[in-house]
């Protein structure tokens, strides 16, 4: 099979299982969390404040794509593979082809920095790009095929995840917060248990060092049981409201199930 047949078909395979490969990453990564030789330490508020800075802006990324969604966008994946009515251009869009993958890379790499492994940040880094480009050429043939001219004369201009100008395109549509938080509180909720789990496990290994029992030293900071608290009922209640309402419903925005 030529390379770029056998590339876009690796790409196929992980554009349909993009939202779990990721997470394989978790095991390792606290892994290497325990192992970390506390340089910089991972209670230091402002190393703190620094991953989670970054964690969270991959959010923010996320949210400014997905509050300005339209109905029928394009990408949209399905059982029955990708679906496309409308070329996305606006907005994120008008900075980067795939700003829900730039969010992505973000949250993840807050993750591996707080595990205080700047290897592990590094190596992350570069095979989260090449899994990603490898998604967004599957992707982008679709588009080409669905939107032919208009689609090589928008790419053409924009980068596919580094912006080059911060030329904001208005959306055409308001900036719907119930849509982000119809399909993000899951992604918050996940990157919020990560930081808490990282976290636990760098206590653990120095509560071990200090000679605490194991369940005692695997606690989490109180800052992080806060957090945790907030957002587990933020989370139960927005499922709540998702899934017995239609609170969070907005007519003529995107969303998928």
């Amino acid at each position: 099979m030529p390379l770029v047949e056998d590339m876009e078909r690796k790409g196929a395979w992980l554009f349909r299982w993009r939202g779990i490969l990721p997470v394989l990453l978790i095991p390792g990564s606290l892994l290497v969390a325990y192992g970390d030789d506390m340089s910089p330490a991972f209670n230091d508020p402002w190393w703190v404040a620094i991953c989670v800075g970054v964690g969270f802006s991959g959010q923010i990324i996320r949210a400014l794509t997905i509050g300005y969604v339209p109905k029928g966008t394009s990408g949209r994946n399905t059982s029955e593979g990708q679906v496309a009515m409308v070329l996305n251009t606006k907005g994120m869009y008008s900075y980067v082809r795939h700003p829900l993958y730039l969010g992505n890379f973000f949250m993840w790499l807050g993750l591996v920095l707080y595990t205080g492994s700047f290897t592990l940040s590094i190596s992350i880094s570069v095979a989260f790009w090449i899994y990603y480009t490898l998604i967004a050429m599957t992707e982008e043939r679709y588009l080409r095929g669905q939107f032919g001219d208009a689609y090589l004369k928008w790419s053409e201009t924009i980068p596919a995840f580094f912006p080059q100008t911060l030329k904001w395109i208005k959306p055409g549509v308001f900036f719907s917060l119930k849509n982000v938080l119809k399909r993000e509180y899951n992604g918050a909720f996940a990157l919020v248990i990560s930081f808490v789990a990282i976290n636990s496990i760098h206590s653990l290994r120095e509560g071990i060092a200090e000679g605490l029992p194991w369940v005692e030293a695997l606690s989490p900071s109180q800052a992080w049981q806060a957090t945790l608290t907030i957002a587990s009922i933020s989370f139960l209640l927005l499922r709540y409201l998702k899934k017995r309402s239609k609170v969070l419903d907005v007519e003529g925005r995107e969303y998928i199930k």
